[in-house]
Protein backbone atom coordinates (compact mmCIF):
# COMPACT_ATOMS: atom_id res chain seq x y z
CA UNK A 1 0.00 0.00 0.00
CA UNK A 2 1.51 3.31 -1.04
CA UNK A 3 1.46 6.11 1.47
CA UNK A 4 2.87 9.59 1.89
CA UNK A 5 5.77 9.43 4.37
CA UNK A 6 5.54 12.04 7.11
CA UNK A 7 9.32 11.88 7.63
CA UNK A 8 10.73 12.28 4.09
CA UNK A 9 7.68 13.63 2.24
CA UNK A 10 7.90 11.04 -0.55
CA UNK A 11 5.35 8.42 -1.49
CA UNK A 12 6.42 4.82 -0.90
CA UNK A 13 5.19 1.51 0.47
CA UNK A 14 4.00 1.84 4.08
CA UNK A 15 6.38 -0.94 5.16
CA UNK A 16 9.41 0.71 3.50
CA UNK A 17 11.96 2.33 5.82
CA UNK A 18 13.17 5.54 4.19
CA UNK A 19 15.80 6.08 6.89
CA UNK A 20 14.38 9.45 7.95
CA UNK A 21 12.15 8.09 10.70
CA UNK A 22 13.75 8.90 14.08
CA UNK A 23 14.94 5.93 16.11
CA UNK A 24 13.23 5.34 19.43
CA UNK A 25 15.46 6.00 22.38
CA UNK A 26 15.28 3.36 25.06
CA UNK A 27 15.60 4.40 28.66
CA UNK A 28 18.87 3.38 30.18
CA UNK A 29 18.50 0.30 32.30
CA UNK A 30 19.91 1.54 35.58
CA UNK A 31 19.72 -0.06 39.00
CA UNK A 32 17.18 2.62 39.92
CA UNK A 33 14.92 1.74 36.97
CA UNK A 34 15.28 -2.00 37.59
CA UNK A 35 14.27 -1.42 41.20
CA UNK A 36 11.20 0.63 40.24
CA UNK A 37 10.01 -2.20 37.99
CA UNK A 38 10.69 -4.93 40.57
CA UNK A 39 8.13 -7.02 42.38
CA UNK A 40 9.86 -6.05 45.64
CA UNK A 41 9.11 -2.35 45.05
CA UNK A 42 5.51 -2.94 43.94
CA UNK A 43 4.88 -4.99 47.08
CA UNK A 44 6.46 -2.35 49.35
CA UNK A 45 4.55 0.48 47.64
CA UNK A 46 1.28 -1.39 48.21
CA UNK A 47 2.19 -1.90 51.90
CA UNK A 48 2.86 1.83 52.31
CA UNK A 49 -0.44 2.78 50.66
CA UNK A 50 -2.21 0.33 52.95
CA UNK A 51 -0.38 1.73 56.01
CA UNK A 52 -1.47 5.25 54.97
CA UNK A 53 -5.08 4.10 54.46
CA UNK A 54 -4.93 4.79 50.71
CA UNK A 55 -5.02 8.56 51.35
CA UNK A 56 -2.65 11.38 50.45
CA UNK A 57 -0.95 12.21 53.73
CA UNK A 58 -0.41 15.90 52.96
CA UNK A 59 -4.01 16.48 51.89
CA UNK A 60 -5.12 15.04 55.24
CA UNK A 61 -3.07 17.68 57.02
CA UNK A 62 -4.53 20.66 55.15
CA UNK A 63 -6.94 23.02 56.87
CA UNK A 64 -9.64 21.83 56.34
CA UNK A 65 -8.48 18.25 55.72
CA UNK A 66 -9.16 16.74 52.30
CA UNK A 67 -9.51 13.01 51.65
CA UNK A 68 -7.63 12.46 48.40
CA UNK A 69 -7.60 8.82 47.32
CA UNK A 70 -7.11 9.14 43.53
CA UNK A 71 -3.81 9.13 41.66
CA UNK A 72 -1.80 8.03 44.68
CA UNK A 73 1.94 7.44 44.44
CA UNK A 74 4.55 6.38 46.97
CA UNK A 75 7.32 8.95 47.39
CA UNK A 76 10.93 8.33 48.48
CA UNK A 77 11.58 11.23 50.85
CA UNK A 78 15.33 10.70 50.68
CA UNK A 79 15.79 9.87 46.99
CA UNK A 80 17.26 6.56 45.87
CA UNK A 81 20.16 8.42 44.26
CA UNK A 82 21.15 9.90 47.63
CA UNK A 83 20.83 6.77 49.77
CA UNK A 84 20.24 3.42 48.08
CA UNK A 85 19.95 1.63 51.44
CA UNK A 86 16.80 3.59 52.41
CA UNK A 87 14.84 2.60 49.30
CA UNK A 88 12.60 0.17 51.23
CA UNK A 89 12.56 1.84 54.68
CA UNK A 90 9.02 2.49 55.89
CA UNK A 91 10.07 5.76 57.51
CA UNK A 92 11.44 7.02 54.17
CA UNK A 93 8.24 6.33 52.20
CA UNK A 94 4.96 8.24 52.17
CA UNK A 95 1.75 8.13 50.14
CA UNK A 96 1.11 11.32 48.20
CA UNK A 97 -1.22 12.47 45.45
CA UNK A 98 0.42 12.92 42.06
CA UNK A 99 0.41 16.72 42.49
CA UNK A 100 2.04 16.63 45.92
CA UNK A 101 4.51 14.00 44.69
CA UNK A 102 5.68 16.34 41.92
CA UNK A 103 6.02 19.20 44.39
CA UNK A 104 8.01 17.00 46.76
CA UNK A 105 10.31 15.91 43.94
CA UNK A 106 10.94 19.57 43.07
CA UNK A 107 11.78 20.34 46.71
CA UNK A 108 8.73 22.55 47.29
CA UNK A 109 7.73 20.53 50.37
CA UNK A 110 10.24 20.33 53.25
CA UNK A 111 11.76 16.87 53.71
CA UNK A 112 11.57 17.28 57.48
CA UNK A 113 7.77 17.52 57.29
CA UNK A 114 7.52 14.42 55.09
CA UNK A 115 9.94 12.46 57.31
CA UNK A 116 7.96 13.39 60.44
CA UNK A 117 4.68 12.22 58.88
CA UNK A 118 6.24 8.98 57.59
CA UNK A 119 7.75 8.24 61.01
CA UNK A 120 4.42 8.90 62.74
CA UNK A 121 2.71 6.53 60.31
CA UNK A 122 5.41 3.89 60.87
CA UNK A 123 4.80 3.99 64.61
CA UNK A 124 8.13 5.58 65.57
CA UNK A 125 7.66 7.59 68.78
CA UNK A 126 8.35 11.35 68.51
CA UNK A 127 11.25 11.19 71.00
CA UNK A 128 13.08 8.77 68.67
CA UNK A 129 12.57 10.96 65.64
Amino acid sequence: MLKSCKYCGRIHDSKYDCGKKPKRKQKATTDKNKFRWSRQWRKKAEQIKQRDNYLCQLSLREDPPRYVYDNLEVHHIIPIEEDWDKRLDDDNLITLSRDYHRKADRGEIPRELLLRIARENSGIPPWEQ
